[in-house]
């Protein structure tokens, strides 16, 4: 995993964006070219292909930021030094191969080019914008330019339909911390579509396929900028008969989606991983999500099936083969469940009064997204083996828990470590740097059972949260207490209980 550290002893630098480039790839790659400059490095911006860039919110980007890119004809002599693909990968069918002495890439897509061994892909992250402002933390260069903050934040904003598809916790950081000028970017939300795309987005409304036994409508659009797919599966998700909704559009390297849903059994980001699975990346929100499908992995996989069929496909499997589950109703079905008994294992707490006063509220933010609470002096916070996170009640905590001396220590090479957000103030700290130790007691009996397909669980004391879990993980239920409910991942299962009754 390539560093900035590495990138900076090469001379000179050309930093390449991908074909038409928008505003997320002239975004990370200023954020790269600011980097190096700052070095004192040769460094230049660049984007080639057929076509330069006029899109109205983009020619405003440049001017307003003043951001030094230009554009490269297609060339046979090699670059000297180093080329740094942005926001696409060397060799991919989305941008013009430059023959190069040394290359490196950062990218955020699927994984298509595997022989660049100075590469930084990092699929699961919202934008590239991300990406390089996770890179500059880990160089410790913190980002005091505005007008850097501005481009990175507007590049994030572009890519994840004005912010309403961000599931990543490294994305949700850099939006909160990132600092921007915020009447520049008014100025550029005010100039994000233009007529042609206003036709785009109606033609696509006349040409929906509805169905009528799940409630879900499906778009294929015109190319056109991410925002729109936004906009169009905003307004589509507010017809009476529509629950939920995928649209998407064809671009160099696959087909980005925008998902929206209104109900409560079916959650977008649910749905939208169940659409990639396999072919591609997706997450979000309950209400929103986003995703994109890797043109190669889809044509690999699906030959002969044009993406409309495969998108109703998709979502019809997900309808028929989804489960809802309410705790509170007490009556799953144990009958086809093994009974297993909870082993002593080392677990995580934080006693969050030591980290802020009662009464502050914060959020919780661990990969499975964020949690909001307010801090009361009655609850704990458990912190897993793998850096997830949750709520337990203090009286339950100390009836079922032995704390041990020592700080709790997660496996290294996790993608991403808990924090605890002040809402009043912004500040962050770190969970681990409060997390003791402790190791789980009584003699705790569950029955549970292998999922052969999605289900969701709403909790009795928290319907407002939901569980999920897939084909592979278990579902739970405590013997002694029927309305409780859970999930647990297959990965961690098995380290977790053992079979056994009495």
């Amino acid at each position: 995993m390539v560093t900035l550290q590495q990138l900076e002893q090469y001379e000179p630098i050309t930093i390449q964006c991908h074909d038409n480039p928008d505003g997320d790839a002239i975004a990370s790659g200023f954020g790269l070219y600011t980097y190096f400059k700052e070095k004192g490095k040769n460094v230049k911006l660049v984007y080639s292909g057929r076509n330069r860039i006029r899109k109205a919110n983009l020619t405003l980007m440049l001017s307003l930021l003043d951001i030094p890119i230009s554009y490269m004809e297609p060339q046979e002599e090699k670059l000297p030094g180093l080329l740094i693909t942005v926001d696409c990968q060397y060799g991919a069918g989305n941008v013009t191969k430059l023959p190069a002495e040394t290359v490196a890439m950062i990218d955020h897509h699927q994984v298509e080019i595997t022989d660049v061994a100075m590469s930084r892909i990092e699929p699961a992250l919202g934008s590239c914008s991300t990406l390089v402002w996770k890179m500059f933390q880990e160089a410790g260069y913190a980002v005091t330019s505005v007008r850097l903050g501005t481009a990175l934040y507007y590049g994030l904003y572009t890519d994840t339909s004005q912010l309403t598809e961000i599931f990543n916790p490294n994305d949700m950081d850099m939006r909160d911390e990132i600092v921007f000028d915020a009447e520049q970017i008014r100025h550029l939300k005010q100039t994000n579509l233009s007529l042609e795309e206003m036709e785009i987005a109606g033609l696509a409304l006349l040409r929906s396929i509805y169905n009528a036994d799940y409630h879900y409508a499906v778009i294929k659009t015109k190319p056109c900028d991410p925002n729109l797919l936004g906009l169009i599966s905003d307004f589509l998700i507010q017809v009476a008969e529509i629950n939920s909704c995928v649209v998407y559009n064809e671009q160099d390297d696959g087909y980005k989606l925008s998902v929206r849903s209104c109900s409560k059994e079916v959650h977008a980001n649910d749905l939208v991983a169940y659409v990639t699975e396999g072919i591609g990346s997706g997450g979000g929100h309950i209400d929103k999500a986003g995703g994109f499908i890797n043109r190669k992995l889809y044509e690999e996989q699906y030959p002969t099936l044009h993406t409309q069929a495969f998108m109703g496909s998709r979502m019809s499997e997900f309808f028929d083969n989804n489960q809802t589950i309410y705790a509170a109703d007490g009556d799953l079905d144990t009958s086809d469940m093994r009974e297993y008994r909870r082993k002593a294992v080392a677990l995580g707490y934080v006693n969050p009064i030591d980290i802020f006063p009662l009464g502050t509220p914060v959020t919780l933010r661990s990969m499975a997204g964020d949690q909001k609470t307010v801090i009361d002096g009655e609850h704990y916070i458990m912190v897993g083996m793998r850096g997830e996170i949750y709520l337990t009640c203090k009286e339950q905590f100390l009836n079922q828990n032995h704390m041990v001396r020592g700080r709790f220590k997660l496996p290294k090479g996790l993608e991403y470590h808990p924090i605890i957000r002040n809402d009043n103030d912004g500040s962050v700290r770190g969970l681990l740097d409060y997390t003791g130790s402790c190791v789980t007691i009584g003699d705790v009996h569950v029955y549970a059972k292998k999922l052969k397909k999605t289900v969701k669980v709403y909790p009795a004391d928290d319907e407002g949260h939901v569980l999920f879990g897939k084909p592979g993980d278990y579902l739970c239920v405590r013997k002694d207490h029927p309305q409780d409910v859970f999930v647990v991942e297959k990965e961690q299962f098995t380290l977790l209980y053992r079979r056994g009754g009495g």
